[in-house]
């Protein structure tokens, strides 16, 4: 798209001098000065045309490093401009950034190091503040024509789209489960019993101390069998991210806002604001942090809604929208992505108790999303759905939970779906403690070890609260 501000100071002193001389001609019958008056308008206007016309011949390739951007982290852009300006003069270039990323860089091209040159390179960094997926550029060049009379901002390119994510915070160490070393891994030795006896068990191979041959196995298989005593298991944990609107909007007293767009540049249309408030924000930030602390320990992670659907399933960031589990770096990678663009959901999800039959979302419509065709029952939040997919088929890893405000039914309904989890974590999102108080008890009665997080409570904090609560043994 392009943009013409018509004309420099010299353009409208033309038109002046035209309307001036025309006047003039009209009244005292000077054919001089009417031809004076053509050629002053006729100037400016053959000026427009031919920016209009011209063809900057610009190409332009960006460089953007991280691909995956973090808040509070620098980013390094490279811009490659090759091309030349009308009629051999120096080009003004303006990179256009998001609103949060405060200043737009301003360059000229050719580069000053290579007057002469074709391709010109430059270099800055920007510093993102704001979680999404935003648009870097276009790079806009301002083109004059030989005499100064008018002049056009054209982009250059479309722009490229950039991933910020939220930054993690780095939390303490804390007792997530019994018999985990600080890995998280736990040996099979201590979780054999008489009923994992075939699944701790090998065949015997040449070199094998005859210590290690697990008779009663053996005798059930006709063959030696040995205790695999030395391999470890893959621990597992569960994230539940609530993403219900009433639950971080008025009910908590953060405002409900839009701060960001996921995408703008001047002169085009805004993209739609993100759903968020500040709590969710504060949410987001504890998600990424709790599952980038478990990740990094060897937990395998998975990660729903509050509905018991992938966590993912509605964010526009998502590697794969459809996917729960998480491990290892890719999985600390794949998480951070998808949580750059997560919004609450929409506000017909907040709508109806258990049971409840509404018109399924877009993401509940996903195929393979792992959730009720159309036209069926919507599952209750931390109902059933979210049980059956915590405890169905899986090893009980420790839970985590991170919330906001939370009626008492709210409360008991997630109380229960961690009775045969090893240990139960949750955090709830709260302008003030004593508003998350009921939800809190009801929680640590049924065995959980709860915390509230408030903007003036730091996240390390919050969650160093929860280890020290299981430490002590106060589980009332």
């Amino acid at each position: 798209m392009q943009f013409l501000r018509p004309f420099r100071p010299r353009g409208w002193v033309l038109l002046g001098t035209a309307a001036l001389a025309l006047l003039l001609a009209w009244s005292l019958g000077r054919r001089d000065l009417l031809v004076l008056a053509v050629f002053c308008a006729a100037l400016p206007a053959a000026a427009c045309a031919g920016l209009y016309g011209f063809k900057s011949g610009f190409t332009v390739r960006r460089l953007v490093s991280p691909r995956l951007a973090r808040v509070g982290e620098p980013v390094s852009v490279v811009l490659e401009v090759r091309g030349h300006g009308p009629a051999g003069t120096r080009t003004a270039l303006t990179e256009e950034l998001p609103p949060s990323f405060h200043d737009n860089p301003h360059f000229s091209h050719p580069h000053p190091a290579v007057p002469h040159g074709l391709l010109s390179r430059y270099q800055y960094r920007a510093l993102p503040t704001q979680r999404g997926v935003v648009q870097v550029g276009p790079l806009r060049g301002l083109f004059a024509d030989p005499f100064d009379v008018a002049f056009l901002r054209r982009a250059l390119d479309g722009g490229d789209q950039l991933t910020v994510a939220p930054a993690a915070v780095e939390l303490p160490a804390i007792p997530l489960s019994d018999g985990r070393g600080q890995d998280g891994t736990r040996s099979t030795a201590e979780l054999a019993h008489a009923s994992h006896d075939d699944a701790m068990t090998r065949e015997y191979r040449p070199g094998d101390p005859l210590r290690r041959v697990h008779w009663p196995v053996t005798a059930r298989q006709g063959k030696l069998m040995v205790r695999a005593e030395e391999s470890v298991t893959a621990p597992e944990a569960a994230l539940v991210l609530d993403q219900r609107r009433l639950a971080f909007g008025e009910a908590s007293r953060f405002a409900f806002h839009t701060p960001f767009p996921a995408g703008h540049s001047q002169g085009t249309p805004a993209a739609q604001p993100m759903r968020t408030t500040a709590a969710f924000e504060k949410a987001v930030v504890a998600a990424v942090s709790i599952a980038t602390h478990l990740l990094e320990r060897g937990y395998a992670v998975r990660v729903l809604d509050h509905r018991g659907r992938p966590g993912f399933a509605s964010s526009p960031s998502a590697l794969d929208p459809a996917v729960e589990d998480f491990s290892g770096p890719q999985g600390v990678f794949e998480v951070a992505a998808a949580l750059a663009a997560l919004e609450l959901a929409d506000a017909t999800d907040d709508a109806g108790g258990p049971g409840a039959a509404d018109v399924p979302t877009p993401a509940e419509a996903t195929p393979g999303a792992g959730t009720p065709p159309p036209g069926s029952p919507r599952p209750s939040a931390f109902g059933e759905s979210l049980a059956e997919k915590l405890h169905h088929g899986r090893r009980r890893g420790p839970l985590v939970a991170v919330a906001g405000m939370l009626s008492a039914a709210e409360a008991r309904q997630l109380a229960g779906i961690a009775e045969s989890t090893q240990s139960a974590y949750a955090i709830l999102v709260c302008y003030e403690p004593a508003e998350a108080a009921a939800a809190l008890e009801i929680l640590r009665q049924a065995g959980w070890q709860a915390a509230a997080l408030t903007p003036k409570t730091p996240l390390e904090d919050a969650w160093a609260e929860l280890g020290r609560t299981r430490t002590a043994g106060v589980v009332r």
